[in-house]
């Protein structure tokens, strides 16, 4: 079903991941579908959780997911994307977060980093037919991380490493990326800090280790940009033809003389980059739709909320109006249509330059 203006950006929708729980109505879908429609949203971004989807059963059956759809439509929301977030971050992670990410693995393979990987391998492609089954051709979520202990190049990393561990990335995404390509359906890369893809320069590395695969595609998050203070506006002009995702999420960034960038060792009210509710950070929003309309994106605007210091409450309540308050519906005409004349031939064109 489509409910929303298709020649703009579609929205406001919000993701659930940040919400799920077990007391209502954050446990089950029509619970939290109902939640979310109350509040003004008109889409949710689904995570693969079993309070919410069976994916294996979501795989199989065209009829269950017409169910789930159903669900949806019957509290005022459709479903915008699929998550796989935890899983896609188990397809490579490095054994000095093993035991960190251990509780995202069903708790069979807890220790077993090797069948953790393949496990979510085959959750990500199952996530992958779901969504040709639910009428979607976008999926979101992490690439995991090799190479991440080693992003500060000190002491000196050893030549290859880096190249190594791209090449290790791809050879575990290509065949998930083949099977989403048989769906039809573009995997799109939350591209994050603690990922090997948390810029613009290391898409553009796995990219190429992958051959430029069509289906490996961007979410794109401003909020994480700006903390990096990497040009998030230009950003959409770079690739522009890989964003498929769009997360809509604040940041600040405020730098002193005790803090930077990293300031990782701080807690999240402490640091000099936090992550805001919307409204309440940096980044330049009208901006950020502008560009994006611009450049011809037509998904969802989905509110990933997550604050140091306001409820998810409140902002789950002050995201939907925010985010319909900066849709654009683009223009049919130009502005100066009204005093366009008649179309010259060529020989008046000339004559206006006095060519004849």
């Amino acid at each position: 079903m489509t409910t929303t203006e298709s020649r703009g950006i579609k929205g406001p929708a919000i993701f659930l991941a940040q919400f799920a729980g077990d007391a209502a109505p954050f446990d089950t879908l029509p619970n939290i579908a109902a939640w979310a429609a109350g509040l003004g949203y008109k889409g949710i971004q689904l995570p693969c959780d079993l309070r919410f989807i069976d994916l294996d059963r979501a795989a199989a059956s065209r009829d269950y997911c017409d169910e789930i759809a159903g669900i949806c439509a019957e509290a005022g929301v459709e479903i915008t994307e699929l998550s796989t977030h935890m899983q896609g971050q188990l397809v490579a992670v490095h054994p000095a977060y093993a035991a960190q990410f251990d509780a995202f693995a069903p708790e069979a393979l807890r220790g077993k980093p090797a069948a953790q990987s393949e496990w979510a391998a085959g959750q990500v492609v199952k996530a992958a037919r779901a969504s040709r089954h639910l009428g979607l051709d976008v999926q979101v979520g992490f690439s995991g991380a090799l190479a991440w202990p080693y992003l500060y190049p000190w002491p000196q990393r050893p030549p290859g490493l880096i190249d190594e561990a791209f090449a290790e990335l791809a050879r575990r995404w290509r065949p998930i990326l083949d099977a989403h390509d048989e769906q039809g359906v573009d995997y799109a890369f939350e591209l994050h800090p603690g990922e090997d893809l948390m810029d613009g320069a290391s898409f553009e590395r796995f990219l190429d280790a992958t051959g430029g695969h069509k289906r490996a595609a961007i979410n794109y998050d401003p909020s994480h940009f700006l903390l990096q203070q990497l040009d998030y506006l230009g950003f959409i002009d770079l690739y522009a033809d890989r964003i498929r995702a769009f997360h809509v999420k604040d940041a600040e960034f405020l730098p002193s003389a005790r803090q930077g960038v990293y300031s990782g060792f701080s807690g999240w009210t402490e640091r000099a980059g936090r992550f805001r509710s919307l409204g309440d950070g940096q980044v330049d929003f009208r901006g950020v739709f502008s560009r994006l309309t611009q450049a011809g994106y037509r998904g969802w605007a989905v509110l990933e909320w997550e604050c140091c210091l306001k409820s998810a409450e409140q902002g789950a309540a002050e995201g939907a109006p925010f985010i319909e308050a900066h849709l654009i519906r683009p223009t049919e005409t130009a502005f100066d249509d009204f005093a366009a004349g008649a179309t010259p031939d060529r020989g008046a064109l000339r004559h206006m330059l006095g060519l004849e």
